[in-house]
């Protein structure tokens, strides 16, 4: 296992040297549902809460215009535990926040920042999670800009720790800073927000996508590990989730994704083609409970939203793996985990008394249409690999990605460090916030395989 080294001793013999300097300021930028959701209308909380807004949902707007498909919502904080009934409350990003608050850093205000001792100070970057992912890192850099104006310090650098879905909007704002995606087939990044950043740690982000995110999309996401959808529990149902593009950006990225058939042979699919979701019974748009969901209007612009925010998530994908023409000027640092049994394919099928295509996410017994038994074990060889549980650990260094002939990508690692642990639970690991604090502190990793940046 690859570990940053920590060394308490060392910690508190520099201690008070590295306090006396100043350490670079940092940005938390949290993962997807990482955000508190509020109404702004009056203030309401509406994501996270158990129970489900009586007033508000999490569904967007649909329309080809994907920049315009608005609600009332607004991203307020990170969150940073959570509570569900009686159970105790779960850490979030609190215990992130505490680690490093121990370690001299003070959390700060975007609108309102410290003049004096801004380099020890965190500032949180919450953003409504449902929406395009290149839209928040433009924010971002908006707001990374319109603070070094207010600080009078144009040429300031912030450490990152971005978590999950974060890290893609890292990766982007550092390699496109505050533009859209770029239009033609050659993409080229300019770099243009990577003045911005000294150190960002991608913490379990899907570099390459998660198979999870397809799951989702096609069965809905639960609280409570079930597909039924209560009236009163707030939950994210495969309706809600198909006017989310950002649960798109997050499916596995182009030419990635394994798909297997009934013989657990490889399949070729187009994951980012609407009729190949079609072929398969993937498609909400013809779900018999559809029309209940959706006005008239929106039934009428769901195809040519479908096709719209699949092809944005497709250019995403491509901007993010566009081979840079100049040594990277961003130092990027991977830590994630890889002693979980984490989904990396499907197995796609026809039932035989039905004649219904299937989609196996988990290893499950099934009978092939020649009636051979194919067994769990037999699918879980095929479909899983090691990783957090939702991100394979291929997804984060992006192997696969540096194998495929036809892609290339501009990710190289200064260090990769490994631990185990859920995906969910990586910002509150205490080894996790020691491996970000011993890299921000400036103690050496003498055990994590390092990369040439270039």
């Amino acid at each position: 296992m690859r570990r940053f080294a920590v060394s308490v001793l060392l910690l508190g013999a520099l201690g008070f040297s590295i306090f006396a300097q100043g350490k670079p300021p940092v940005i938390v930028i949290p993962g997807l549902t990482g955000s508190e959701l509020v109404s702004s209308k009056n203030g309401s909380v509406v994501w996270f809460k158990v129970r489900r807004s009586k007033t508000d949902d999490l569904s967007l707007p649909i329309s080809p215009n994907i920049a315009a498909n608005r609600d009332s919502l607004v991203a307020r904080d990170i969150l940073r535990s959570i509570r569900l009934g009686f159970f105790k409350k779960t850490d979030a990003y609190a215990g992130l926040l505490d680690a490093l608050e121990d370690h001299g850093y003070k959390e700060g205000k975007w609108d309102n920042p410290p003049v004096r001792g801004y380099q020890d100070t965190i500032y949180i970057f919450p953003y409504d999670w449902r929406r395009d992912n290149v839209e928040n890192a433009r924010l971002l850099i908006r707001q990374i800009e319109t603070l070094k104006r207010r600080l009078n310090k144009p040429n300031l650098k912030f450490d990152v720790i971005a978590h999950s879905m974060g890290g893609l909007i890292a990766r982007y704002a550092a390699m496109y800073g505050d533009a859209d995606l770029p239009n033609g087939a050659k993409i080229t990044p300019t770099w243009a927000g990577a003045k911005n950043f000294n150190k960002i740690v991608l913490l379990g982000a899907p570099n390459q996508g998660s198979v999870i995110a397809l799951k989702s999309l096609l069965n809905g996401f639960s609280l409570f590990g079930t597909q039924i959808n209560l009236p009163f529990i707030q939950n994210l149902s495969k309706f809600d989730l198909f006017t989310i593009p950002s649960g798109y950006q997050l499916l596995p990225f182009d030419g990635t994704i394994k798909v297997y058939d009934e013989e657990l042979k490889p399949l070729k699919i187009d994951l980012y083609d609407p009729e190949t979701w079609n072929e398969y019974g993937w498609s909400v748009i013809e779900d018999k409970d559809f029309s209940k969901k959706f006005s008239t209007a929106e039934q009428e612009n769901a195809k040519a939203y479908f096709v719209a925010v699949l092809d944005r998530a497709r250019r995403f994908q491509d901007a993010l793996n566009a081979a840079s023409i100049k040594p990277v000027p961003a130092s990027y640092y991977l830590i994630g985990a890889e002693c979980k049994d984490t989904p990396d394919g499907v197995v796609v099928f026809q039932d035989a008394k039905t004649g219904k295509w299937k989609t196996l996410f988990k290893p499950e017994d099934f009978t092939t249409s020649s009636g051979r038994k194919v067994t769990a074990d037999e699918v879980k060889r095929v479909i899983y690999t090691q990783g957090d549980g939702v991100v394979a650990k291929n997804s984060l260094i992006t192997s696969s990605l540096s194998l495929a002939s036809d892609i290339k990508n501009v990710l190289f690692p200064e260090a990769e460090t490994f631990v185990c642990e859920e995906h969910n639970r990586l910002p509150a690991n205490p080894e996790v916030q020691n491996d970000i604090l011993a890299l921000f502190l400036g103690t050496k990793p003498v055990t994590a395989k390092a990369a040439a940046n270039h």
